[in-house]
């Protein structure tokens, strides 16, 4: 199949975005359409997709090529950000936010709120790396 490590990847990250829907679902017995496309959560949709497109491209390309070197390195600082980066910024956001309403009820001035969900516990990032390997393992089997 051609382009079967760009269809691994994003369907990889379909499947992790999916399950976050799927799993509210069941758990809240309602709808609810944004987590579709809301960042955060488990398990890590970033990741899967990354870490499914880098194990595609090793299963086709071989473990030893270059490209199968640059995605692991892509992928690698991927998760880092997740872990770490966006997900300082989400702690940085509920701060803002607490900080914000307090203001907000004694100068009487309106601001949105911030996303605070937006980065990954280590946890939800081998989520998603889990994800990413089985998928692409999967795929590459049923159509090899």
């Amino acid at each position: 199949m051609d382009h079967l490590p760009l269809v691994t990847g994003l369907s990889a990250g379909f499947v992790a975005q999916s399950w976050k829907f799927l799993w509210s679902l069941v758990r809240h017995r309602q709808l609810d359409f944004r987590l579709l496309v809301r960042t955060g959560g488990f398990p890590s949709s970033h990741t899967a997709l990354v870490v499914g497109l880098t194990t595609s491209i090793g299963l086709t390309e071989g473990l030893a090529s270059p490209l199968f070197d640059c995605a692991v390195v892509f992928s690698a600082i991927i998760m880092y950000d997740a872990a770490g980066v966006r997900r300082a910024a989400g702690r940085q956001a509920a701060v803002l936010n607490r900080i914000v309403a307090e203001f907000q009820q004694e100068l009487r001035f309106s601001m949105p709120k911030l996303q605070e969900l937006l980065g990954h516990t280590p946890t939800e990032v081998l989520g998603g790396a889990v994800v990413g390997v089985l998928w692409a393992v999967g795929l590459h089997r049923w159509l090899g």
